[in-house]
């Protein structure tokens, strides 16, 4: 019988993506474990391998590079030799297209997409595309007349909409003021929504506090004297430093699901990355188990892949901590947004030189600003606060295991 190919889910809040291109042409044989078409998630290109064999049959109605697919659409099957390809209506076993596992339970999604608005009888007639473009722009889809068939509502409407809704003014004639809409892409609307969870799926508290950073700039200045260009970089010296201490913390290392503590076992840092195409948040794994010159090495890797667009999916999931720097944009302060399912995000500003109290005197030094935002419904303020304590204690020692 036909195995029918289907877009996976590579995320867990991944509901729909764009088709790449197939790397196999119609008629070759597929064996399991090739590489059988690209995909492109919320924020990564992957290439995603074949769990079965057969000879690739591409149906000519089948999705082209840069159409939009949901998960679980058809793309395509695989046949037995001289097997004849399906009709349309023949029932046909799906394939074990790859899709995310753990042996672990995984949070909900940061937004239930599926409830209904114009429908007809339990089917939803808006596309997955319309809810996330409604919900970029903040619109109320459920009040859009579709143009598609039986009142489907596509993103079209919902741009539509926005560019007739009013921006400013009060009372039954608003003035409108000329302007361009300029429609988010996948990654700005990815972004936008994970950003609008991070706030309002979360009671989010942020602390902040200002350390002397002179040790951390001499420890680094010594590493510049003895490796030269292999340095390693105020980041790397930090994720080193939040490693070694998030276990004397561990509910800034879990997630709320639930309406429980899910506690990982594992510290993964995610290190947020600014690239052309938007925010992405790549991850170091096992990062206690990592020397400071195996972080350094691991994070710029991260950071030239993530700006040259070559991370795959798989290197965005699986963080437990963020943390995001913002130092070199001379910003001291600022509130980071929590990296759903996350509990906690460490937000680093500049090294600045400031007057520092040494002893009863006051003498230059360096100041670094820290910016810890939690989810309060894991962790209270008292033991968050004790633990960026510590982080500041580490900071202005320079004491902790370098590897």
């Amino acid at each position: 019988m036909a195995i029918a190919i289907v877009v996976p889910r590579l995320g867990w809040s991944m509901e729909e993506g764009t088709f790449g291109e197939w790397l196999k042409k119609v008629g070759d044989f597929v064996h399991k474990g090739d590489m059988l078409f690209v995909l492109e998630g919320d924020k990564a290109l992957q290439e995603i391998e074949s769990f079965d064999e057969g000879i690739l049959y591409i149906p000519a109605d089948a999705p082209k590079p840069g159409d939009a697919v949901t998960v679980g659409q058809l793309l395509a099957y695989l046949l037995a030799e001289r097997e004849p390809p399906p009709e349309p209506a023949e029932p046909t076993t799906v394939s074990k297209t790859p899709q995310p596992s753990s042996t672990r339970p995984r949070p909900s999604p940061l937004h239930e997409l599926g409830a209904t608005a114009i429908s007809t009888g339990s089917r939803v007639v808006a596309s997955p595309r319309a809810r996330r473009t409604a919900l970029a722009l903040g619109i109320d889809w459920s009040k859009i007349q579709g143009s598609g068939s039986d009142g489907r509502i596509r993103e079209r409407d919902v741009l539509a909409t926005a560019q007739r809704l009013p921006t400013s003014g009060s009372g039954e004639d608003p003035v409108e003021i000329p302007g361009t809409l300029q429609p988010g892409s996948k990654i700005r609307r990815t972004i936008a929504g994970r950003m609008l969870a991070g706030v309002q799926q979360t009671a989010a508290v942020t602390l902040m506090s200002k350390v002397n950073a002179s040790e951390l700039v001499a420890i680094r200045q010594k590493f510049k004297s003895s490796r030269g260009g292999g340095a390693p970089s105020y980041n790397d010296l930090l994720v080193k430093l939040v490693a070694s201490i998030l276990p004397k913390c561990p509910e800034l290392n879990a997630c709320w699901m639930n309406h429980s503590v899910y506690t990982y076992d594992v510290i993964n840092v995610a290190i947020a990355v600014e690239t052309d195409n938007g925010l992405v948040a790549p991850v170091l794994r096992n990062v206690s188990a990592l020397s400071l010159a195996e972080i350094a090495t691991q994070s710029q890797r991260l950071v030239e892949e993530a700006r040259s667009g070559n991370l795959c999916e798989q290197q965005l999931q699986g963080g437990t901590f963020t943390i995001t720097n913002l130092g070199m944009f001379d910003v001291d302060h600022f509130t980071p947004i929590i990296n759903l399912p996350q509990t906690a995000i460490l937000g680093i500003g500049r090294i600045a030189a400031e007057p520092v109290i040494a002893g009863d005197k006051v003498v230059p030094g360096k100041t670094l600003a820290l910016s810890l935002t939690f989810d309060h419904r894991v962790i209270d303020g008292a033991p968050a606060a004790r633990w960026l304590q510590r982080l500041v204690k580490m900071i202005e020692t320079g004491d902790f295991d370098a590897g």
